[in-house]
């Protein structure tokens, strides 16, 4: 495999890198979507665990219109970014929600640019909550890194079921 370069940004907001190993991340998806009272809670997970991640009442109703298919009049921010991405022949990967600190949530946007000059891998620091809301519009995989996900509490007994009435996305 090539190497890849990282350029010197400050920031550490864009970094090239080798795609990580397969036992570093676990595979998660969104399981539900319940009203909190300070925006949504975003149950996501897999069958052997799902962590909660609170996110702006506005971003859950965008998150829950993507899982529906719901049509919109006029494209959202995050349909602007993918029409971008389309644009520009880069395709997102996947995201990985990768680290927590003093309760906030971190992830990575995974692009992928392949053009006459090669492939470029290009991984971007971004808000879970806007990740999400990209993967689940382009329909691409959801992972958490495998260390944090050992870490996190599994709060499966929250999550709603929908047979007893319970609301898995937002009201719109």
């Amino acid at each position: 495999m090539p190497g890849f370069r990282r350029p010197s940004l400050r920031s550490g907001a864009l970094d090239f890198y080798p795609p990580p190993m397969a036992n570093d991340v676990v595979p998660v998806k969104i399981r539900g979507i319940l009203p909190a009272n300070s925006g949504c809670a975003l149950f996501i997970g897999n069958d052997e665990k799902v962590f909660v991640i609170q996110v702006e009442q506005s971003m859950g109703v965008v998150i829950g219109m993507a899982l529906r298919g719901t049509p919109k009049d006029r494209p959202l921010t995050h349909d602007l970014m993918a029409h971008v991405f389309q644009g520009f022949g880069i395709q997102l990967e996947r995201v990985v929600i990768t680290n927590l600190k003093n309760s906030t949530y971190f992830a990575r946007l995974i692009l992928r640019q392949q053009n006459e000059l090669g492939t470029k891998l290009v991984e971007l620091d971004a808000r879970p909550s806007d990740c999400l809301a990209l993967a689940t519009a382009l329909k691409r995989p959801v992972y958490v890194s495998r260390s944090l996900f050992v870490e996190l509490e599994d709060m499966s007994e929250h999550l709603p079921d929908p047979d007893d009435g319970g609301s898995i996305e937002p009201e719109t």
